[in-house]
C-alpha cells in the first residue's frame, strides 16, 4: 500500500506514494516549496476521508490557508473539514491541547513536550501528520541531538504518516533527522540570470527503489509539479 502525496509528478519518484506510517523529511531553503508540498499532502489527505493534523509554531492557521488559497488544489475548503486539525504549539489553545496529554513520571519539560504531541496524535487517529518545523523544535531543546533523537524516534513508532519541515542551505550538511528518518527529500532552488531553477531530489526512501537525480520542479496554480523525466543539473 502507498500513500499518494497530492504533489503531480512525485509519486513517480518512489514507485507510487509514501509507504504508510513512516517518518519523511523535507529539506530545502526558504522558498523552495516544503511548506506547499505539506499541504498538498495534507489536502490530498482530507480529499480521501483521512484524519490530518498540521503542527507548526510560527504561523497561524489563517496565515497559512490564505497562502494556500492562492493555489486551486482546495486547501482553503478540504482544511473545513472535521478531518482536520491544525495545531500552533505556542499559542494559548496549543498549550491548553496538550497540556490534556500530560503525563506522570515525565522527567523533563522536553520529554513532557514530546509524550504529550504524540499522545495527542495518537488520540486523534491521525492518518498524516505534519510537523513545521525543526529549526523551530530545537527552540525547546536545549540539549540538541539528545533530545531530538527522542521526538524523532517517539514519532516513527506512531501511526501516522508524518512529514517533517527541516530548513537547510547547505545540501551536504546532514542533520539528526536526515539519519533517523525513513525518507529524505531535498529542495533545490537556484537563481540564474533567466530566472530560477527549481528541483526535488529524493534522497533516501526505504523500502523503495529510487534515483537520486534532480527533477524538474515547478509551482503552478495547481501547487507544485514535478517532471519526474526531466533531469536538473543545479
Amino acid at each position: 500500500m502507498r500513500i499518494p502525496s497530492g504533489v503531480s509528478g512525485f509519486d513517480e519518484l518512489i514507485q507510487g506514494g509514501f509507504l504508510p506510517r513512516r517518518l519523511y523529511v523535507l529539506s530545502g531553503p526558504p522558498g523552495s516549496g516544503k511548506t506547499t508540498f505539506t499541504a498538498q499532502f495534507i489536502a490530498e489527505g482530507l480529499r480521501n476521508g483521512e484524519q490530518c493534523m498540521y503542527i507548526t509554531m510560527h504561523e497561524t492557521e489563517e496565515e497559512l490557508i490564505n497562502d494556500m488559497s492562492s493555489f486551486d488544489f482546495g486547501f482553503e475548503t478540504l482544511t473545513n473539514s472535521d478531518g482536520f486539525r491544525y495545531i500552533n504549539l505556542v499559542s494559548p489553545k496549543g498549550k491548553h491541547l496538550l497540556n490534556q496529554f500530560s503525563q506522570s513520571g515525565s522527567t523533563s519539560s522536553v520529554q513532557s513536550l514530546t509524550d504529550k504531541i504524540v499522545a495527542f496524535v495518537n488520540s486523534r487517529q491521525v492518518d498524516r501528520l505534519v510537523i513545521d518545523s525543526t529549526m523551530l523544535l530545537r527552540l525547546f531543546f536545549a540539549n540538541g541531538s539528545e533530545e531530538m533523537t527522542r521526538f524523532l524516534t517517539a514519532l516513527k513508532q506512531g501511526d501516522a504518516t508524518t512529514l517533517l519541515i527541516s530548513e537547510m542551505t547547505d545540501p551536504s550538511s546532514y542533520s539528526d533527522e536526515h539519519f533517523l528518518a525513513h525518507g529524505v527529500v531535498f529542495f533545490h532552488n537556484y537563481l540564474e540570470a533567466t530566472g530560477m531553477t527549481r528541483g526535488i531530489q529524493v534522497i533516501k526512501m526505504r523500502g523503495t527503489n529510487i534515483d537520486c537525480d534532480i527533477r524538474s520542479l515547478s509551482f503552478t496554480d495547481n501547487g507544485l509539479v514535478v517532471d519526474p523525466r526531466s533531469k536538473v543539473d543545479l
